[in-house]
Formats: C-alpha cells, structure tokens, sequence
C-alpha cells in the first residue's frame, strides 16, 4: 500500500484525460459532421472555428502532459501526475476547455453566430481579476493606510476606552 494517495490520484487522473478527449473528439467531430454533410460552409467558418477552438486543445493537451502518469517498462509508477481537481490555474483550464466545447456544439447546430458565446471567456476573467483584487485590496487594508477598520472613529483605542469605564473618569491625555 505504498503510495496509496498517488495511486489514488493516477487513477483518477487517466479516468478524467480519457473522458476529456472522448468528450472533445465527440465535439470536434459534430462540428466538422453538421458543417459539412448539412451546411454549406464558408472557409470563414472554418478558420473561425480553428482560432476559437485552438485555446481548448492546447489546454487540453497541456493538462494531458501535466496530468497524465508515467510508469516504468516493469509497471512501476514513475510519476503520478499532478492533481487535474486542483484549485486556481489548472480550474480555470478546465472551464475554458468545457465552455469551448458547448460553444463548438453551439455553433455547429445554431452557426457561426453561438461564436459570440465564446466572448463570455475574457468576461470571465476579468471578473476573477478584478474579485482576486478585491479581495487582495480589503485583506490588505491595515498595511496599506486605507484604515480597514483599524482604528475606531473616535480617536480613542479600546484600551483606552476600558481603562476610562474601568476607573469611572475620563483620562486626560497630552
């Protein structure tokens, strides 16, 4: 049982890249089937189709080499790949590569206008740039002088203001 988590984790790993490239064949394959045998396409559509779904395979094929593991000519594992359910990063792969896929199966049945579904991807990340900052900007805010609710209004601390209930009068400070 050596390695037991690393196992877990190939495993899992070669069940998500096998389902992922038989998803996007199937997706691919659709498309280039609709487009030929129902549609007349220009070659526009093609090479719009080219650029549009090229941010998925390459994604795709990065993940592969990131994630798939490695064994050894007697069966030994080498390496286990790194975790494809990992947070930040690798999750935003993952999304550009699912939503690409619904926009290729979109413009195959609906046209070349369901591309304009794919502009939602830079929307998206300029979202997640501008909460990361958000969030980054308010974490940060005793550090960096915006007063991010260090000190009271008053101008009194809290110590000062226990020591003033504690002793019953007002202490004068210069």
């Amino acid at each position: 049982m050596a390695n037991k988590a690393a196992k877990q984790i190939a495993r899992r790993n070669i069940a998500i890249l096998n389902r992922t490239h038989l998803i996007s064949l199937s997706a691919h394959v659709l498309f280039l089937l609709i487009r030929i045998l129902l549609y007349s396409s220009p070659r526009s559509s093609y090479i719009l189709y080219g650029v549009l779904s090229s941010p998925s395979i390459v994604f795709e094929l990065y993940l592969e080499r990131l994630g798939r593991p490695s064994f050894a000519s007697d069966g030994e594992m080498r390496r286990s790949g790194e975790d494809l359910e990992a947070k930040g990063l690798t999750e935003y792969m993952w999304d550009i590569v699912y939503w690409t896929w619904g926009c290729v199966v979109a413009a195959a049945v609906l046209g070349d206008r369901a591309w304009w579904l794919w502009a939602i991807i830079p929307l998206y990340s300029a979202w997640l740039a501008y909460t990361t900052f958000m969030g980054v900007r308010q974490g940060m805010g005793g550090l960096t002088g915006g007063g991010g609710g260090v000190a009271p209004a008053s101008g009194t601390s809290n110590r000062q203001k226990k020591m003033e209930k504690r002793e019953g009068h007002k202490i004068q400070y210069r």
